[in-house]
């Protein structure tokens, strides 16, 4: 009996993470089976009503529904098996039905399903595929080099497939969309096991719904280019202007914030569904080399038929949104180097205005000093007759003085006491500056 122990409390997340590799379990009780798969983009609102519509097929079937929070469900309804899958911006739909037919394609799972509920399942279809686990016998497919019993069931289109998971089973779609509106993958069954089989329906429909969510960022790419090309030379022309003496800087710092903000809103309109490319197509390559794939003599594997096709759309996306990001440095390089030119002139303008106001203050200076020395003569003049006429008064009043003579004595005294305080007045106003 294992021992228990006391350990420190759990993680809140710490089951829910656990138990994460657990989930979206692919697994079928038996073979051979059809499958019909639908991925459905849905807005915010149409999200919010898919438990509901669950739940009322729940109800209809005598199953307990999915809880409020749950993001997959899985659950066996009478006559098929259903698995539900949300993702960030598409949901899933697998049906599953086990009952014998002649014909993989001619009953599908889907059928199996009430029409009135599955009518009215919200969202948009982005993927609806049909998929049958077949033996070799059923089909009468005995040689490899003889593919004529499958163009029955692909309409006569070329087919591409492969032998899958260590030979355990052949895979063949055309990868078209039918008359029905589905596409189909037929898989030979040669020794497979449930869970394998399983296994590869899931993979099957992740590369269809993959490949297709990726490609849906080529028709923009494809709608962006003429705006890459026009902004590359909008750049261009304000580039070869900088160079040019006689541009107008300014004029031309506008018409770099223009562009920088036409630019950035083209990269952050369309960044999500690039970066959201990229990795639907690496799951694509994961899920090809899950396959395990052998070629088959004569035709193409599925991971050659969809390199051949998604990968130059892939690499169109990528390097769109890769020079659209150059563009976007280049035009902050140029607007940097065009502040920088601003920034120098403007400089150099208020140097030249400092050197004028500098010279206006010394030429204000010399005024001052002109002024100060007129006003000392003056203030010196005014004593001085001030003096003397103090001088006459006493005469007058019979003091035995000479009133020009006093006045002219006093002159002396006169000069020295204005230039005291001058010097005293000139003190103060240099402690008052330097505080």
């Amino acid at each position: 009996m294992a021992k228990l122990f006391q350990i420190p409390q759990n993680h809140p997340q710490r089951f829910v993470l656990h138990n994460e590799v657990h989930a979206r379990a692919s697994s079928i009780p038996r073979l051979p089976v059809r499958a019909s798969y639908l991925a459905l983009t849905l807005s915010n609102d149409e999200k919010i009503l898919e438990r509901p519509h669950l739940k009322a097929l729940c109800e209809r079937f005598g199953v307990i529904p999915p809880g409020n929070d749950a993001d997959h469900f899985s659950a066996n309804f009478d006559a098929f098996q259903m698995s539900w899958e949300q993702h960030g911006e598409f949901s899933t739909y697998t049906f599953y039905a086990y009952d014998a037919t002649d014909e993989p394609f001619e009953d599908p799972a889907l059928s199996k399903v009430p029409v009135d509920w599955l009518a009215r399942i919200g969202g948009q279809t982005i993927v609806a595929a049909h998929a049958a686990v077949v033996s070799a016998e059923e089909i009468r497919y005995q040689d490899e080099t003889d593919l004529s019993p499958l163009t029955a069931y692909f309409v006569g289109n070329a087919v591409a497939g492969s032998k899958v998971t260590g030979g355990a089973a052949s895979v063949f779609t055309d990868f078209r969309i039918h008359v029905d509106g589905f596409s189909r993958f037929l898989v030979v069954n040669h020794e497979l096991k449930t869970a394998q089989a399983g296994r590869l329906l899931h993979r099957l429909f992740d590369i269809e719904v993959y490949r297709v969510l990726a490609l849906l960022a080529f028709p923009i790419a494809r709608k962006q280019y003429p705006e890459l090309k026009k902004a590359d030379r909008q750049l261009y022309a304000i580039t070869n202007s900088m160079t040019q003496p006689d541009a107008d800087d300014a004029k031309l710092l506008d018409e770099l914030t223009a562009l920088a903000a036409e630019v950035e809103n083209q990269i952050s309109s369309h960044q999500f569904r690039f970066a959201a490319a990229s990795a639907y197509h690496q799951l694509v390559g994961q899920r090809l080399t899950d396959l395990r794939e052998v070629r088959i003599q004569g035709i193409q594997t599925l991971g050659e038929f969809l390199k051949r096709r998604l990968d130059p759309a892939m690499t169109t996306c990528n390097s769109l949104s890769h020079r659209f990001n150059l563009v976007s440095e280049r035009v902050s390089n140029a607007s940097q180097l065009l502040r920088t030119k601003v920034d120098i002139i403007i400089e150099r303008q208020n140097q030249g205005l400092l050197s004028s106001m500098a010279l206006r203050a010394k030429m204000q200076l010399r005024l001052q000093q002109t002024v100060e020395s007129i006003s000392i003569v003056a203030i010196a003049y005014y004593a001085a007759s001030l003096t003397g006429k103090i001088a006459e008064g006493l005469h007058a009043a019979g003091w035995p003085i000479d009133p020009a003579l006093v006045e002219a004595a006093a002159i002396p005294f006169i000069l020295v006491i204005i230039a005291i305080g001058t010097k005293l007045i000139h003190k103060n106003i240099a402690d008052t500056t330097d505080l």
